[in-house]
């Protein structure tokens, strides 16, 4: 298990592929798996602290700028949501992401898991 400090985009990249991988079959806390999969979660929380500060505490000011950095637009957001009233209601901060839609957020738009889930944290 080889976990090393972030100090580009391309180790960013590679440890959130590598954390998105447990997504589906979370392992065990306490097992090697488990601790890698921690591990991998505190160094990229750390390189998002840094490299995307106001993106922790505000999920919809994430999403708004990967849909300004993607060149994507709320109709967008609308199919991966499933529909144009959910984005709206998540663009205008009346709901909350679910789980499957942050997962669904990250793998698609490239969106950091600790920068969709900032809201979630303080509540």
């Amino acid at each position: 298990m080889h976990i090393h400090i972030l100090r580009d985009e391309a180790d960013y990249q590679r440890a959130l592929a590598d954390y998105e991988a447990f997504f589906d079959d979370e392992p065990a806390p306490g097992s090697e798996a488990g601790d890698r999969f921690e591990l991998l979660g505190l160094v990229l929380a750390k390189y998002e602290e840094e490299h995307f500060p106001a993106f922790l505490s505000d999920p919809v000011e994430a999403i708004r700028f990967a849909m300004e950095r993607q060149g994507l637009g709320q109709s967008d957001l609308s199919e991966l949501l499933g529909s144009r009233s959910r984005a709206s209601e998540v663009l205008n901060r009346r709901r909350a992401l679910s789980v499957a839609q942050i997962r669904k957020l990250s793998r698609a738009w490239r969106i950091p898991v600790h920068a969709l889930l900032g809201g979630a944290e303080a509540a």
